[in-house]
């Protein structure tokens, strides 16, 4: 962390709070492209790396990934932000109890067309193996939503075969998986599609990923929980927050600070 800071020039830079610069569209072509985007690439290839331990920084990676190709200088704007983000804890990182029990659980979410470019959903989950993270992801949706009961139950199918796989790993390592998964959703309406054997005009559109869910939710492998939005955990990978907010659902991460005196 300390070399990446150096390499930035931003070891005296003032430290931020939260990930996420105010102001700027991404989207916009209204900046500058950069002289040399082989900085901006640096620096984005490392943070790339760095969400592996930080999920707290996943969002924004996310968002900047999509402009290697040819970025402009609100994106190094951007980039620089999350690094001074990244200078107020340096020493986080992700923390695994001996004490902690082997249950999963998982948090799903989705923003419905948040790409104004190409109104492509984002999908965002967390999975936990007892309070530590093991998975997560905010990754845009291949195909458009035509509402955001569609987008909310693509990212809920997205989140079964994920738990599908680690569960399949658990087991080859023989640790036993403890069914049904708590799946924890903000949408009612995607719950509803799960738990409701007809088919409606609405997600006619979903076929395919109404039989991924609802066959695991038949054969006793989930179960689907209704959270509020403020208990939603997967917020924290689907768009910008307050920083309030952001720190309430931080903390529900479990990240500890390595370089903190034991209390």
């Amino acid at each position: 962390m300390l070399d990446l800071l150096t390499d930035a020039g931003l070891l005296g830079s003032k430290p931020k709070r939260v990930p996420f610069l105010k102001g700027g569209d991404l989207q916009s072509d209204r900046s500058p492209l950069l002289e040399n985007p082989q900085e901006y690439r640096r620096i984005v290839g490392r943070l790339l790396y760095l969400r592996f331990s930080r999920p707290d920084i996943t969002y924004c990676v996310q968002q900047l990934s999509q402009f290697l190709q040819a970025p402009r200088e609100v994106h190094l704007q951007h980039a620089i932000y999350v690094l001074k983000y990244l200078k107020n804890n340096p020493s986080l990182g992700l923390h695994f109890s001996a004490s902690s029990d082997l249950s999963l659980r998982a948090y799903s979410d989705a923003d419905w067309a948040s790409c104004v470019t190409t109104r492509k959903s984002l999908t965002t989950f967390c999975i936990f193996l007892g309070n530590s993270p093991i998975s997560w992801k905010t990754k845009r949706q291949t195909t458009v939503s035509r509402s955001s009961a569609e987008a909310e139950y693509r990212a809920m199918a997205s989140t079964v075969c994920e738990l599908q796989w680690i569960s399949y790993l658990l087991t080859d390592l023989r640790v036993p998986v403890s069914l049904p998964i708590p799946f924890h959703r903000d949408s009612k309406s995607a719950i509803d599609i799960t738990c409701n054997p007809l088919f409606h005009e609405r997600t006619k559109y979903l076929d395919i990923d109404c039989h991924v869910v609802r066959n695991q939710y038949k054969q006793g492998f989930i179960s689907p929980i209704h959270v509020s939005s403020s208990l939603q955990i997967a917020d924290i990978f689907t768009k910008p927050l307050s920083s309030p907010v952001f720190h309430r659902l931080l903390s529900k991460l479990v990240l500890i600070d390595f370089f903190q005196s034991p209390t």
